[in-house]
């Protein structure tokens, strides 16, 4: 077991990849109550095209099966995996991104049945063609509903903006008429291929002791047995790495009662993994909240215009093979917005600048927000990010971020803001005849 001592913060996370490839991280809080633990599938909505296990050519699942996947992996022949989180006093969950299936608890007691539940559930699985074909009417209904959902339309319309012809601008669900083609061999076919140790990562923060925990999961993984196979690699790669099929402008009517708008910046250079990718994500965020932050003079100028109001938000997400930011408002001025918006993304160089007075001051509050993410067990896990960034954690960010200068700012804003890459999406009321 290896540990990785942070001296400037008292904190110790130990780690070990046991024998079956499971990479299993502690950080053992002993004064917290809660412990709380993600296990995480290095597999998504995006890795549709792969070589299954067993295979000699390429096969395409239809879109949402990582999802479909989530949902069917609680349920068993017998029983219910939330039943048994249930009695033992566990909240469980589960959720799926475009890269990444993770399955979850946190409790305040029996921390050891409950990791043998998460454990067993993920890598039991049990799929029925009845069961399918249930589990079809449910998640075709979540479909539906988030359909009619304005801010998730807003959302998946800016990715088709700026990824028309990849999977990302799919909802992470699929589609009604993609998960009806959705089988239990598509699931056994699929899970085989990618749930197994080696593509997996366990980690835990709570009111645990390190030693006795690795050995309560080495145990549990001692008495399965798992075929050594190669975990597949996916075929994924970008339609026009150029951006030159990003689309400027669409708009869409729904029932809404004030128009919504959103402006995308998609990411046009390749990042590297590893530390100098998550320098890039933190430098990014970083540069966002320079612009944007509601305490700066953009944010001011525009609130108090009338531009935007309280709704008004913006982010930056980066995952395996692609990464964009998004800024968005319900507005009466929805042209004006984009206008603002773009302008001063445009001008980043001269708003650095002009900023270099308070970037120490800005750079701290953000210190200070992640800082206090290490009081939250579930913050601390849920930022683990994987393999992405070669298996750092939040303690590595807040020392990464600690490095990053202002002379950082203008390179990093300079690879990421690229007007080819930028893009506006409204929602409009939709016009009564």
């Amino acid at each position: 077991m290896n540990e990785h001592h942070y001296a400037k913060y008292d904190e110790t996370i130990y780690d070990q990849k046991l024998d079956n490839g499971l990479l299993v991280q502690v950080l053992p809080k002993r004064n917290f109550h809660k412990t709380y633990a993600i296990l995480t599938v290095d597999f998504g909505s995006i890795d549709r095209t792969f070589t299954p296990v067993n295979g000699q050519e390429l096969i395409t699942v239809p879109d949402g099966v990582a999802h479909f996947l989530e949902h069917k992996m609680f349920e068993k022949i017998d029983h219910d995996a939330f039943d048994l989180f249930g009695e033992l006093g566990a909240d469980s969950n589960a959720f799926t991104s475009f890269t990444q299936t993770s399955y979850l608890f946190s409790t305040t007691q029996h921390v050891h049945e409950s990791l043998d539940v998460l454990l067993d559930f993920v890598e039991q699985p049990y799929f029925s063609s009845q069961t399918v074909q249930k589990e079809k009417g449910i998640i075709g209904q979540e479909i539906k509903m988030y359909d009619d959902d304005p801010n998730w339309r807003l959302y998946f319309g800016m990715l088709g903006n700026l990824y028309p012809h990849d999977p990302m601008h799919i909802d992470i669900a699929g589609t009604v008429e993609s998960i009806d083609q959705i089988t239990a061999d598509t699931l056994y076919s699929t899970y085989d291929s990618f749930y197994q140790p080696a593509n997996m990562n366990l980690f835990i923060v709570g009111n645990v002791d390190p030693a006795e925990t690795m050995e309560w999961i080495a145990d549990n993984q001692k008495q399965k047995h798992f075929n050594q196979v190669t975990i597949p690699e996916v075929q994924f790669e970008l339609n026009d790495e150029t951006g030159q099929d990003v689309i400027p402008f669409r708009t869409l009517e729904m029932d809404v009662t004030r128009p919504k708008v959103m402006v995308g910046v998609r990411g046009l250079e390749p990042i590297s993994a590893g530390q100098a990718g998550l320098k890039y994500r933190l430098g990014v965020e970083l540069l966002l909240d320079i612009l944007f932050d509601d305490t700066v003079d953009n944010y001011l100028r525009l609130y108090n215009n009338g531009i935007i109001d309280d709704s008004f938000s913006y982010n930056f997400e980066m995952q395996r093979g692609f990464h964009f930011a998004y800024f968005s408002s319900d507005t009466d001025h929805i042209e004006r917005f984009a206008d603002e918006i773009i302008g001063i993304l445009e001008s980043a160089q001269q708003q650095i600048e002009a900023a270099a007075s308070q970037f120490n001051n800005i750079k701290r509050a953000v210190l200070g927000r992640m800082i206090a993410l290490l009081d939250s067990p579930e913050a601390i896990a849920n930022r683990y990010a994987g393999k992405l960034f070669g298996a750092t954690n939040l303690l590595d960010e807040i020392t990464v971020l600690e490095s990053i200068t202002i002379e950082d700012l203008y390179v990093i804003a300079r690879e990421f803001i690229q007007s080819q890459g930028i893009s506006v999406y409204q929602i409009v009321p939709r016009h009564s005849n």
